[in-house]
């Protein structure tokens, strides 16, 4: 299909692997392209944050559907100062949560797409775990068929899991304690991807201080949930390129042509 003469525009969402091998087939005939990839966005939430918006937020930013989304929340940074409290309190929902047959009236999270899905999970919970990460609050998951993951909590999440830097795509929370901005902020962006980021604070001036920093596309200040129709849509870095959604969406599929010419007498 790339090699169509007809075509004119590649947008793609999906892996980055995936999205790395189009970029190359497009390349021998100068595609423009679109790229939405994957992601492994950093939750930030700084000593003065509201404990229970904090909680709230990080909720929907990390299990919106399942878990897995390319924005969803993966890694989260928390000051040593309401690490403590913050682990307790989501550890304690997630555990809450009811897992099972989404044609269940009392269930509040179901399967993953497939067994690689869950494999993939339980591999970085046994990884995080095994290096030295506490399990903070896990639900149980019900017996019989289905591709199911437990929701979790990794509290004392050291930097070199792999957890840290593969993107889990499932319903498990790690939390990495932080003391300094300067070190939330390197550890946020050590990582090959870029898409989303989120931060809660309560203080306007290091919301934007943190924001300018963060090396990703869009960024949730005290909100969990970033996508919005009216907005662009993308990332940085191996996250991808281009933008959906908005004027800047539409920009995607146009062309820019300057015209140079004298005046006219008429």
């Amino acid at each position: 299909m790339l090699a169509d003469p007809r075509l004119r525009k590649l947008s793609f969402t999906g892996s980055t692997p995936v999205g790395r091998l189009l970029l190359q087939q497009s390349g021998a005939r100068v595609l423009r392209t679109s790229m939405e990839l994957g992601g492994n966005a950093p939750f930030l939430v700084f000593d003065d944050a509201d404990l229970d918006l904090a909680v709230r937020e990080a909720m929907i930013a990390k299990m919106r559907l399942g878990g897995q989304s390319c924005v969803g929340a993966n890694r989260f940074l928390v000051q040593e100062g309401i690490a403590d409290a913050f682990a307790a309190a989501m550890g304690e929902q997630m555990a809450a949560i009811r897992v099972g047959p989404p044609d269940r009236e009392d269930t509040g999270l179901g399967p993953l797409a497939d067994h690689r899905a869950v494999d993939k999970v339980r591999h970085l919970v046994e990884d995080a775990v095994a290096r030295g990460a506490v399990v903070a609050g896990t639900a149980d998951i019900p017996d019989g068929p289905g591709h199911y993951a437990a929701p979790t909590v990794l509290d004392h999440v050291p930097a070199d899991a792999a957890i840290m830097h593969e993107e889990v795509f499932g319903p498990v929370a790690a939390i990495h304690r932080f003391s300094t901005e300067a070190e939330a902020i390197a550890v946020a962006n050590n990582t090959e991807h870029g898409l989303a980021s989120y931060v809660m604070t309560s203080h306007i001036d290091c919301a934007r201080r943190v924001a300018a920093r963060l090396q990703a596309g869009m960024v949730g200040i005290n909100r969990g949930l970033v996508s919005e129709v009216a907005a662009p849509f993308g990332g940085v870095k191996q996250s991808g390129l281009g933008r959906e959604g908005g004027p800047e969406g539409l920009h995607e599929y146009q062309q820019l042509k300057y015209l140079s010419m004298p005046g006219f007498n008429t």
